[in-house]
């Protein structure tokens, strides 16, 4: 069921990691960032834009994992964008055979269109669709060829898989040199872009409103902060006031500061 968060925006909330997709209202359709998880949610989502007679007219991914490349095609085929980076990330690891099990993804989550997606030109600042004008914040938080989206003039950002309320930073440790770094600044253009902002709205977890993006851009900074300190972050999301369901978030935090801990130790930095 959609949602409305702002005027001109409603968010299609996933069981699958409390995912959000996002429908920005255009003057001839609408665009659709992130489409979904679940076959039935995705089908679901298609059938509501139906039935309030909305036509998909572009569609956008924010960063190449696999949760965020999904596409059904109830939903139509439109361009689906994504940086230049990013869509050249999502061929280069769709290339081979993926391994549900290793990933957790469901059985019931559509491959058939995953990942196909033009990149943008790497200059792109915005969307080009008939819609509210949408600026392209692109970083190298998380992975490569990660972007924001700024609604400027419906106070709205949506933030990729930054600034949950559920899930610690998740580092780029596979591809970054520097992912302590790369999150930090990537942390400062969002603060940056997002002032005056209304709402914010996470990859994973709950909606916020201005006061909830300040108070999660402060609290991913204390948390990298401290994994380059080599401290333990003092952070409800991974200590005993974590939300019911998701307690696994520590381990992820536990994986992130074991293999920069082994960094350190080997000289090779963060």
């Amino acid at each position: 069921m959609l949602r409305r968060v702002a005027d001109g925006v409603v968010v299609h909330e996933s069981t699958f990691c409390q995912s959000n997709a996002v429908v920005v209202e255009g003057s001839r359709g609408v665009l659709v960032i992130d489409a979904g998880v679940h076959e039935t949610e995705l089908e679901c989502l298609a059938d509501d834009l139906r039935a309030a007679d909305r036509e998909v007219v572009a569609a956008f991914s924010t960063h190449p994992h696999w949760d965020h490349l999904l596409w059904h095609p109830a939903l139509g085929a439109p361009p689906r964008w994504a940086t230049a980076l990013g869509a050249s990330t999502a061929r280069a690891r769709l290339a081979g055979a993926i391994d549900r099990a290793r990933f957790g993804i469901p059985d019931d989550v559509p491959f058939e269109l995953m990942g196909d997606m033009t990149g943008l030109p790497q200059d792109a600042e915005e969307l080009p669709w008939d819609g509210p004008r949408v600026r392209i914040v692109e970083h190298r938080a998380h992975t490569a060829g990660h972007a924001a989206l700024l609604i400027e003039d419906l106070g709205v950002l949506v933030a990729g898989d930054m600034l949950s309320d559920v899930f610690v930073p998740m580092l780029d440790l596979r591809d970054a040199a520097d992912p302590l770094a790369d999150y930090a600044d990537a942390l400062d253009l969002l603060e940056d872009a997002a002032a005056g902002v209304d709402a914010v709205i996470p990859g994973h977890g709950s909606v916020g409103g201005a006061g909830d993006l300040r108070s999660r851009v402060e609290l991913d900074r204390a948390y990298v902060r401290a994994l380059a300190d080599g401290a333990e972050p003092d952070d409800p999301r991974i200590g005993p006031e974590a939300r019911p369901g998701w307690e696994f978030v520590a381990d992820v935090h536990a994986r992130q500061a074991a293999v920069l801990a082994e960094r350190r130790a080997g000289g090779g930095g963060a």
